[in-house]
């Protein structure tokens, strides 16, 4: 008896470690919140390799690091918005993470901003939201192709866009909101379109539009807002 009650420990450690080896190891969660970059009008995700490789120098991976590239003729509210919501929705599977960052250019910033605002997912899946130079109030310069253009007549002035982003709180929910502004922007006028009640609103000196995509003082301002 005592000879079988001594076989049967080594029998059970045996049994043991054979159904931890075959238990699913759970994926971890990623060390880094991956960030979705968002180009503007008439661009495509290649305005984002300066900023990449500034992230990269900066602990970030290629796995962490994703760009969303859309037609930009097309309307925010009705096509942009949820084509940028089901992108979120596959980084998310793809990395096992639970929220992502947005940075936004220019036009991207209405699309991500709609996302965030209106979609029933867009707040509980976004941790920080950066625009650079974003026409977020609207800027008139897109009066000069607004006429055939969806795009450009969401980003006019008074637009529908424009007045369903504006009502209410400008920045909901617990979305952590950034931007920076250049007082020499050429694109985006007038140049306080771009800052939003409840955002932290950074300048950016003389810089034109798209400067704001490869200048080191925003770069590092904005890898610093997404640590906060």
């Amino acid at each position: 008896m005592r000879l079988r009650g001594r076989t049967v420990v080594p029998l059970l450690a045996v049994v043991a470690s054979l159904l931890l080896a075959a238990a699913p190891v759970r994926a971890e969660a990623p060390a880094r919140t991956p960030v979705v970059f968002v180009h503007g009008f008439n661009a495509d995700p290649g305005v984002w390799g300066g900023l990449r490789a500034d992230f990269k120098a900066d602990g970030y991976t290629d796995a962490d690091l994703f760009s969303f590239g859309y037609d930009t003729h097309q309307s925010v509210n009705e096509v942009l918005s949820g084509r940028l919501a089901a992108y979120v929705e596959d980084v998310k599977r793809q990395t096992g993470a639970s929220r992502v960052d947005l940075v936004a250019h220019s036009f991207g910033s209405l699309v991500t901003r709609w996302y965030v605002k209106f979609d029933v997912a867009g707040r509980s899946s976004v941790a920080h939201w950066v625009s650079l130079a974003g026409p977020n109030h609207g800027t008139s310069t897109a009066w000069a192709c607004a006429l055939w253009d969806q795009a450009c007549r969401d980003m006019t002035p008074g637009s529908y866009v424009q007045k369903k982003l504006a009502e209410g709180d400008e920045t909901p929910g617990a979305v952590r909101y950034a931007t920076w502004w250049s007082n020499c922007d050429e694109v985006v006028n007038p140049d306080n379109s771009v800052p939003l009640a409840g955002a932290v609103n950074n300048g950016a000196g003389c810089l034109d539009h798209n400067e704001l995509l490869g200048d080191d003082t925003v770069s590092q301002g904005v890898r610093v807002f997404l640590r906060s």
